[in-house]
């Protein structure tokens, strides 16, 4: 049965991060997998990963609500570097030397630059889904050329929040609960299409999550990212076939560039752990097993 506790970790900032940790059920406090959530999102999008996985046997797994995100609230800036620093006070704070970092969308682009920032700290990354600027598409190339631009739209709006006028409720998404409510549409092409139109939607995506974060979040996923060659750390890659912002041909080549990688394609849009869970989840099960010490080889 999972056991899941959750902690917080009060920044010099005054920020409060919260995270869950599941102790393995073998050797807890060995070795640890930190699960990053993407774009607008928060730790439930691990739920039921977590539920699910048999990682749980011989891995610590810590799910995190990144700053600004879920239960981590605050109404100052995030970004890359912020979100790094945290992760690093975290495994300091649960006496970690290094971790596998598993994101998706946002999550990947963290971890990305966690491993080059922090590379003694990372044994290992796994990337739903990361978006590589030599890859991007249609519009998101456009996007991309003026991401500082969503820096500074998102600097007015927390000014303007500072004097009050901001919302004074945003309802918790709990995604879940949207995953197996959404995943019963998938099985009607009508709805299927419904669903695609609300996973797609900004204004869905705003609904649940602050206006100056979403605008700062577009700005840190289309930030350039480490070339792929300087990660030495092992590399899973898993791609959806149907992804959002970017060419999956592309997404393959600069995947090849990471000296130890591994890739993996999901047939399905850019929402693997909402479409296809239990594919997403033994596909990172199989990897993870070739990371423990006695099945170690590089990859």
């Amino acid at each position: 049965m999972m056991t899941e506790t959750i902690y917080s970790l009060i920044r010099p900032d005054h920020v409060k991060i919260m995270y869950g940790l599941t102790r393995a059920e073998q050797m807890p406090g060995q070795r640890a997998i930190v699960l990053l959530h993407g774009l607008a999102s928060n730790m439930t999008r691990w739920t039921e990963f977590l539920i699910n996985t048999q990682l749980k046997s011989q891995w610590d797994i810590i799910r995190i609500d990144l700053r600004g995100h879920g239960d981590s609230k605050t109404c100052g800036r995030i970004g890359l570097e912020l979100w790094s620093d945290d992760l690093v006070a975290l495994l300091d704070t649960q006496n970690y030397a290094q971790a596998v970092l598993i994101g998706h969308s946002l999550g990947a682009q963290v971890a990305l630059h966690f491993g080059s920032t922090h590379a003694s700290r990372v044994q290992a990354l796994a990337l739903i889904d990361p978006v590589f600027y030599q890859a991007l598409q249609n519009k998101w190339q456009w996007l991309a050329r003026y991401h500082p631009l969503f820096t500074w739209i998102a600097q007015f709006v927390r000014a303007i929040n500072a004097i009050g006028l901001r919302r004074t409720h945003i309802p918790l998404l709990d995604l879940y609960t949207l995953d197996k409510i959404t995943r019963q549409s998938l099985l009607e092409p009508a709805l299927e299409r419904k669903f695609i139109r609300r996973y797609r939607s900004i204004w869905a995506d705003l609904h649940t999550f602050h206006t100056a974060h979403y605008l700062q979040e577009l700005a840190e996923m289309f930030r350039p990212v480490p070339l792929a060659s300087t990660i030495q750390s092992p590399v899973l890659v898993l791609l959806s076939t149907g992804t959002v912002f970017t060419d999956i041909a592309q997404t393959q080549v600069v995947a090849q560039g990471f000296p130890h990688n591994q890739i993996v394609t999901v047939n399905c849009h850019h929402w693997p752990l909402t479409e296809k869970p239990n594919e997403v989840r033994q596909a990172i099960e199989t990897w993870c097993k070739g990371l423990l010490p006695d099945n170690y080889n590089v990859m």
